[in-house]
């Protein structure tokens, strides 16, 4: 069985994925990661950027020299892995991804990041905000939390995944999104699904965009299914 590695989103961490690793299969190779600035990883030199996360992708799979991978993308995780398939296709085997969002304008991108302001997090939302230190300390939660915003105001100047891009991805694709998910829709998704060579889609029932809201035995489900263990 080809690894199967596990990307988590924006303002995210790699042991949010540790409820869903009891449900795999034990003698399948899983891996994670933290994406630069996040669950404690050092900063980038830059801002944060797709690119940059492809390029930290693309090196964390040279540096472990594994031949391929399967991946499952929660949220920004899922756009990473798909515009890093579509520049590397024989890195990946299959790509599944959850609550990715991909209408990216300079409307929606406004939208989400006037959601992202640290001042306000901590006032309205506090316990949000210390879950967002415990999570990316010793970094600066609120660094993450600005540079995030920065991240999407510039997706939507410049998606990096449209309607080209993702006819150029070779690999077999899922994308999944969550009925109740208030960032993503199900209509976007579906654009999106229609644009790929070798795209599925699935819609999971009572389904928010938090990861930490996802019925883990639904998605253990779902990913078995696509992945194809045996």
């Amino acid at each position: 069985m080809e690894p199967l590695l596990l990307l988590h989103g924006a303002l995210g961490a790699k042991n949010q994925f540790e409820p869903l690793l009891p449900l795999l299969p034990a003698d399948w190779p899983v891996y994670s990661f933290n994406l630069a600035g996040h669950g404690g990883a050092a900063l980038p030199a830059g801002p944060f950027s797709i690119q940059g996360y492809v390029a930290q992708l693309l090196e964390w799979l040279a540096e472990r020299k594994l031949p391929s991978v399967q991946v499952f993308g929660y949220s920004m995780g899922g756009y990473i892995a798909l515009e890093a398939a579509r520049q590397q296709p024989g890195k990946f085997s299959k790509v599944f991804t959850l609550a990715t969002k991909f209408d990216w304008t300079p409307a929606t991108a406004q939208a989400e990041a006037a959601r992202l302001q640290p001042q306000v997090i901590a006032q309205k939302v506090p316990a949000f905000a210390q879950m967002l230190q415990e999570r990316h300390a010793p970094q600066d939660w609120t660094e993450v939390v600005r540079r995030t915003a920065d991240l999407m105001r510039q997706l939507g100047e410049q998606p990096v995944l449209g309607a080209q891009e993702l006819k150029q991805i070779a690999v077999p694709v899922r994308i999944a999104v969550g009925d109740k998910d208030q960032m993503v829709s199900v209509e976007e998704s579906l654009a999106a699904y229609r644009h790929l060579p070798h795209g599925q889609f699935q819609v999971l029932p009572s389904i928010k965009h938090p990861l930490e809201q996802v019925e883990w035995p639904l998605l253990a489900q779902a990913l078995l299914h696509f992945f194809s263990y045996a």
